[in-house]
């Protein structure tokens, strides 16, 4: 993983999944169990191989919500849920 962090902001929680807003995209995950949220980023020309792993600190009710301005569409993305 590189050492230059994302810039995030708190995004808002709708819709949900991924939605480019033409400045950047916005995530949203619902998950009525979560204890914590990480948001992964892979790279596109090696998918196997993960660029990023942002905690996701902003929640509204059961949605979880980062909005990051550098991602672009087509991002490839996964979210890892924390259950304890």
């Amino acid at each position: 993983m590189p050492a230059r962090p994302l810039r995030t902001r708190p995004g808002h929680p709708y819709a949900l999944g991924a939605t480019w807003d033409g400045a950047g995209v916005n995530f949203a995950l619902f998950s009525e169990h979560a204890t914590g949220v990480n948001l992964c980023l892979f790279d596109a020309a090696d998918p196997q191989r993960e660029t990023h792993r942002l905690q996701v600190a902003e929640r509204t009710d059961q949605i979880w919500h980062p909005y990051l301005p550098e991602a672009r569409p087509a991002q490839l993305y996964e979210f890892r849920v924390r259950t304890w």
